[in-house]
């Protein structure tokens, strides 16, 4: 079987969005059209989402120029989700509680690369790899024989592959120091976070996934009972600890 296959960049929020999409079902060019449709809303999404355009609806609401019922439905719907996150991590992840209020970019782009993905699929692309800074949503493996191999790399050294994860469907998020370094604070506490080096969840939802990163990121291996919960029964994590570099999974 041939597979016709379209590689992107697309440069938006602050970094470079990789795509790889192909199908058996339709060809190059009607996959570059569905890959189109998605730049666009990307930039939709950085035009209402960004903390860094003076502009944006979530500025504003910020600012407390326009209150969340004001705001358009889309960011409504992560306003909701976020909520949700909170509450299922007992509050270690918690876009409120950063400087300048509000803040959901731990958790909009894996929304944004699930609906971006969810566009693809549509128009008819069946093997969807979007990448986000590190954080992906992926469709139908690589081939219909051959699941995503994911590397995930070692927190301080760049060339170094720790891990690897195969997977056909679904989202992988990590967190942790990295490129910039040690960012990531207690909500609990107001301070840098300390209770992971780095955390890697996937599961069926790629905002989720990488806003319980996040809370590993801050609760360590005392954040290992959020994966008991019901709700979180399809998520499962790989975390490095702080001071070492030995691993836990759930």
């Amino acid at each position: 079987m041939t597979l016709a296959r379209v590689r992107a960049e697309i440069e938006t929020w602050g970094t470079i969005i990789y795509i790889d999409a192909s199908s058996s079902r339709i060809d190059e060019v009607a996959i570059q059209s569905a890959i189109d449709s998605v730049r666009d809303f990307l930039y939709f999404v950085d035009e209402v989402f960004s903390t860094y355009k003076d502009q944006s609806e979530v500025s504003r609401l910020r600012r407390g120029e326009i209150s969340i019922d004001q705001c358009c439905a889309d960011l409504q719907e992560v306003w909701g989700l976020c909520l949700y996150a909170r509450e299922v991590t007992d509050g270690s992840f918690d876009p409120w509680c950063v400087a300048g209020g509000f803040d959901p970019s731990g958790y909009v782009k894996g929304w944004a690369s699930d609906r971006a993905i969810g566009m693809l699929k549509s128009a008819g692309v069946e093997h969807i790899q979007i990448n986000s800074a590190g954080d992906l949503s992926l469709a139908g493996g690589f081939t219909p024989d051959q699941p995503w191999s994911i590397g995930i790399r070692h927190p301080e050294e760049a060339h170094t592959i720790v891990k690897v994860f195969e997977i056909i469907d679904g989202a992988i998020a990590t967190s942790g120091t990295y490129e910039r370094g040690a960012h990531i604070k207690d909500p609990h506490t107001g301070l840098i976070a300390i209770g992971a080096r780095s955390a890697t969840v996937y599961g069926p939802d790629g905002g989720l996934a990488d806003a319980l990163a996040t809370a590993l990121i801050v609760a360590g291996k005392d954040g290992a009972y959020l994966f008991q919960k019901h709700e979180l029964s399809e998520y499962h994590c790989w975390v490095i600890e702080r001071h070492s570099d030995e691993a836990w999974a759930i």
